[in-house]
């Protein structure tokens, strides 16, 4: 629990501060380029705060990742499962910081003042950020979820709404050839805040732990 409240806070708190900072949220990638190159042109220091924050957010999820599947691991589970969970996990966290790193250099050199250059980075950053991230994320909470079901280590609802979860993760990547398709990555981001601290909350860490609930 500890760690999925750590990276909550952390992302959180970058978008918040940031958005403050700019007196607005974050552009959307499918802004029209006007909007895009005056939002990069204006708050530099808002979009270096939220790729602090984003890229700080990835070693929580990370190390997250590997604690939840060590416990699946102690608790028996030998299921593909588990390892598609440690892929997912590791995944979504290089992926956003990846995108964390290129949201600093969208703050860097005056950017917003060459259009192709800011453009394909605005892209990017999306695509790693965005789907990417919500993708992988969607395969670490389905990766737990699916064994956990079977080996009742987990309530069913939670197990159900996390499969969920990570069907919208993939459906995300539509959003790569229809726009519509973006409101998948809200669906699996915000979710999957409360699903990764629940899961913490409620995994047994032990099998007599289990035994006894």
């Amino acid at each position: 629990m500890f760690l999925g409240t750590v990276y909550l806070v952390v992302f959180m708190a970058g978008v918040i501060i940031a958005a403050r900072m700019a007196g607005g949220t974050y552009v959307s990638p499918f802004a029209s380029e006007e909007a895009i190159l005056e939002f990069f042109r204006l708050h530099a220091d808002a979009i270096r705060v939220q790729a602090f924050a984003v890229f700080g957010s990835a070693v929580p999820l990370g190390i997250y990742a590997a604690t939840v599947v060590s416990r699946l691991n102690y608790l028996g589970v030998r299921a593909a499962g588990s390892t598609i969970a440690l892929f997912g996990g590791f995944g979504a966290s290089f992926i956003l910081a990846i995108s964390g790193m290129v949201q600093w250099v969208l703050s860097r050199h005056s950017i917003g003042a060459n259009a192709p250059a800011t453009l394909s980075w605005q892209d990017f950053a999306f695509m790693t950020g965005g789907p990417g991230y919500a993708s992988m994320l969607g395969l670490l909470i389905a990766g737990v979820s699916v064994p956990a079901l079977f080996s009742r280590f987990l309530p069913r609802w939670l197990c159900l709404s996390g499969i969920a979860i990570g069907l919208a993760g993939q459906l995300s990547v539509l959003s790569l050839l229809f726009p519509w398709a973006v409101y998948f990555v809200p669906l699996t981001r915000f979710p999957g805040f409360a699903w990764l601290i629940l899961c913490g909350l409620k995994l047994p860490r032990s099998v007599q732990t289990h035994a006894s609930l």
